[in-house]
């Protein structure tokens, strides 16, 4: 058993919730970024502001009738299973035969996971990873071993999982958004709540979303909630630190006040607050749907991607007719959910715990 143990801890095999749960996560979120979203987004200025290029085929896979046509957002977003095993693979340290070896491994558990294709390659790029590192310059044929290994654990372990995995993801993400049709207020509140809360934490919200295809109202509401905690926490601290941390916080991340909140939980208190009042609003008077790329959902303001998801969910729902246009009721929901109250109600709750004494002078400074 020692001997075990030594082996792994030589090979960089940490079983543990920080390394798995923390890293492996905050990497998949980026793997996301870089191929998904961006795709998204190069798609949607293509469409909206008529750039020939980014609206151009540049690749068409197949013939006949069954061939499909990529444009260059078209080919970042199918990249994201790739994207997401690398981004993983990177964070487990992986030896870059290891790393390369994930791009196929990638590609295969997203497409054998269906909907629920990120969760699949979260799961099956850890194994991929842990299983090519253990093997990683152990033989003279490290060249042949190392990748062999690594693309048949993967891969092998994906026609064993990815379905029932995707499967499983794609079934819990309908059951909340069907929840959240059903009882839009209760919903709207929890999922608010809940996915602001793990924007705030390390890990990551954005990755949450994108595995259960948390979109329509339900994609609305972790909107409002990661804007509540972002902006919340932004204007609730400016007074310690003026604008480079209503920027740092505002368009980049609430999770800089983590080491705050472990000295003292009160300071989460009024972004919290706000996130279950802007959530039901979200679902229940503004109708605020988030339909474009669904780990958009778990971005909040940061650099303002939640509010392109939303504005390319709008885009989608006109082109496939469910949408009529978009309305001057659609812009103030937005503006008011992601900005103006967020802003408004978290200030003003942590105004009153700072009169009561559970908010201090500097609870809430950033060492920037």
């Amino acid at each position: 058993m020692v001997s075990v143990k030594a082996f792994f801890k030589r090979k960089d095999v940490v079983c543990s919730m920080q390394r798995y749960g923390i890293d492996a996560l905050g990497a998949m979120a980026q793997g996301l970024f870089c191929t998904l979203l961006v795709g998204t987004i190069l798609n949607t200025l293509g469409q909206q502001f008529s750039i020939g290029f980014l609206q151009k085929t540049v690749v068409t896979i197949g013939a006949g009738e069954g061939a499909l046509a990529y444009t260059i957002g078209g080919l970042a977003s199918l990249m994201v299973g790739p994207g997401i095993a690398i981004a993983i693979g990177f964070a487990l340290h992986c030896p870059p035969l290891v790393l390369f070896s994930l791009i196929p491994v990638g590609f295969a558990a997203n497409a054998m996971g269906g909907a629920g294709g990120p969760l699949a390659v979260y799961v099956i790029a850890i194994v991929a990873s842990e299983c090519g590192k253990l093997v990683s310059k152990e033989t003279k044929i490290d060249i042949l071993v190392t990748p062999i290994v690594t693309v048949l654990a993967g891969i092998g372990f994906a026609w064993l999982v990815a379905a029932p995995i995707g499967a499983g993801a794609s079934a819990v993400g309908s059951a909340v958004r069907w929840a959240t049709e059903q009882q839009p207020f209760l919903m709207g509140m929890l999922v608010s709540v809940l996915v602001g809360v793990a924007l705030t934490l390390p890990i990551s919200s954005a990755a949450i979303c994108q595995a259960l295809s948390l979109t329509g109202l339900a994609g609305g509401a972790a909107v409002a909630g990661c804007c509540a905690q972002m902006v919340g926490f932004a204007v609730m601290s400016f007074r310690e630190n003026r604008w480079g941390g209503l920027v740092a916080q505002g368009v980049g991340t609430s999770m800089l006040q983590m080491p705050n909140i472990v000295k003292n939980p009160r300071i989460w208190i009024p972004p919290t607050l706000a996130s279950a009042i802007t959530g039901p609003l979200a679902t229940c008077l503004f109708r605020m749907e988030m339909n474009g790329a669904p780990v958009s959902s778990g971005m909040g303001t940061c650099g303002f991607v939640g509010q392109i998801g939303v504005y390319t969910g709008w885009v989608n729902d006109i082109a496939a007719g469910t949408k009529t246009g978009i309305t001057a009721m659609d812009w103030a929901g937005l503006i008011l959910i992601c900005f103006v109250l967020p802003a408004v109600l978290s200030w003003s709750f942590c105004q009153i715990l700072r009169k009561w004494g559970w908010i201090r002078e500097n609870d809430l400074k950033l060492e920037l």
